[in-house]
């Protein structure tokens, strides 16, 4: 099987490479697009991959936590157009199944879809959102939700009325003169969506990865093979600035990190969850074939 113009699009999305070397990457490795994207990276044509799936869906993120903050839950509903994501009866909708969640064990959406409604044990979760399909004439699906119950203190934030949503687990309870900082850390989170907590949290897997791109570039750079663990560790180093929250500079004050902020504010976060609407899914394809072809033509 050929390389597809939806291939092409999505590596040009997760890299910032052009068109034609998008499409030669992925001949090279026989469409595998997360053998392309490493290609390209090595090759010294994309700096850096973003997360698979920029391409969005619609729907709401929503966010439900309780008013002592020892428990709560973000949770992501699509719709096909962001006109159903506006309309109040959606909305009601997926604030109803955030409360439902509140109320559930279940940890796995497909748990949930079976369960007894929260309001009306006659009928089920999923016989509630199948009945939402037919009244509002979209298709519409419970996506994924995290919650957490907590000893600490959690701190929500909502970002772009419902496309970002972000849900924080602080070590311990905080007054409201500490709010604000609690405000800003999640924020930073919607903002530049850290990847891992800590340098602890990073795989080894990820960790590997990088240094064998790393390590391509430098050769391919013709960097000396005996600098090479030096360069490389030095890259690591970065690495973890860009992925790591509490290393990543603060967005409000980039003198600072992170951790520095949460220290000169005695604060400590044990876990966070960022969701962004629709990551992942992907949209009907817009006019990208004619620019494609038109890039591609005679080639």
């Amino acid at each position: 099987m050929g390389v597809t113009m939806k291939d092409i699009k999505e590596l040009r999305s997760r890299t910032g490479a052009g068109v034609l070397d998008c499409k030669k990457a992925l001949n090279k490795v026989d469409g595998d697009i997360e053998a392309a994207v490493e290609h390209l990276r090595e090759k010294g044509m994309a700096a850096a991959a973003k997360k698979a799936g920029r391409i969005a869906a619609e729907g709401l993120v929503s966010l439900n936590i309780t008013d002592d903050r020892k428990k709560g839950v973000l949770v992501e509903v699509n719709s096909e157009t962001d006109f159903v994501a506006k309309n109040d009866n959606f909305k009601a909708l997926v604030s109803d199944i955030s409360e439902h969640l509140m109320q559930t064990d279940a940890e796995e959406v497909e748990a949930v879809e079976k369960e007894n409604w929260f309001k009306d044990e006659s009928e089920t979760v999923n016989d509630v959102i199948k009945a939402a399909i037919a009244n509002i004439g979209e298709n519409i699906n419970l996506r994924r939700f995290k919650k957490i119950e907590t000893d600490g203190y959690l701190f929500g934030y909502i970002h772009l009325g419902g496309k970002i949503g972000v849900l924080v687990e602080f070590a311990s309870e905080f007054g409201s003169e500490k709010e604000k900082t609690a405000k800003d850390i999640a924020m930073h989170i919607a903002a530049i969506n850290p990847d891992f907590l800590d340098r602890d949290s990073v795989d080894s897997e990820s960790i590997a990865k990088e240094k064998k791109i790393y390590r391509e570039q430098m050769l391919n750079e013709g960097k000396p093979e005996h600098i090479l663990d030096q360069i490389i560790e030095g890259k690591i180093n970065k690495y973890y600035t860009q992925v790591c929250l509490l290393e990543q500079p603060f967005v409000r004050d980039d003198e600072q990190t992170v951790a520095e902020i949460l220290a000169e504010n005695d604060m400590e976060i044990k876990q966070f969850t960022r969701f962004e609407i629709g990551e992942g899914i992907e949209k009907k394809e817009e006019d990208f074939a004619a620019e494609v072809a038109a890039m591609t033509k005679n080639q």
